[in-house]
């Protein structure tokens, strides 16, 4: 890769694709620059994709987030797929506000790319997210050592299982 690709791809990543977001930031003219191709910028995104998947973590959702601003401006069944099969396999063992954090950014993915996804995936996707609503509901409340309930505007289980029900109801509005 040319060092001008490089660049161009450091612009591309860190605006997550978004050419307003670099437009605003006083990028998008020295991007254009660059020419890149419609094909490239969509391998670029596949990269992302598959870099943020593999930094999911039960510790945090930071990179949850960053796939929720991915499909924001990259709309890809991948991004559920990963998300969920992360979810299934480790949420089990977090702590509550994590499990709540994947649960909502999942709802906003699902509204994201319901564009792109099968009917069994949207499905799928939305069983699976209202298992982890059901969990953090029926199961005690744990909170780990720097989730803090007050930084996300919770006080105690009663709190944790109001916003749960607000997610249920959300999902159960999303037509299939």
């Amino acid at each position: 890769m040319t060092d001008q690709q490089l660049r161009a791809k450091e612009i591309f990543e860190s605006h997550y694709g978004n050419k307003l977001q670099m437009f605003r930031d006083g990028q998008l003219n020295e991007y254009k620059e660059y020419n890149i191709a419609i094909e490239q910028e969509k391998q670029w995104m596949k990269e992302l994709i598959q870099y943020y998947s593999s930094q999911l973590s039960i510790r945090d959702w930071d990179a949850v987030h960053h796939l929720d601003i991915v499909a924001s401006n990259y709309k890809d069944s991948e991004i559920v797929t990963n998300i969920l099969l992360f979810s299934t396999r480790h949420l089990k063992s977090a702590d509550s506000i994590v499990k709540l954090k994947y649960a909502e950014y999942m709802i906003h993915i699902i509204g994201l790319t319901r564009d792109v996804l099968s009917k069994d995936q949207l499905v799928d996707a939305i069983k699976k997210t209202l298992i982890i609503f059901d969990d953090i509901m029926k199961g005690q409340l744990v909170v780990d050592p720097g989730h803090e309930l007050s930084l996300h505007q919770l006080t105690d289980k009663r709190s944790l299982n109001n916003r749960a029900k607000r997610g249920i109801e959300q999902l159960e509005n999303i037509s299939v």
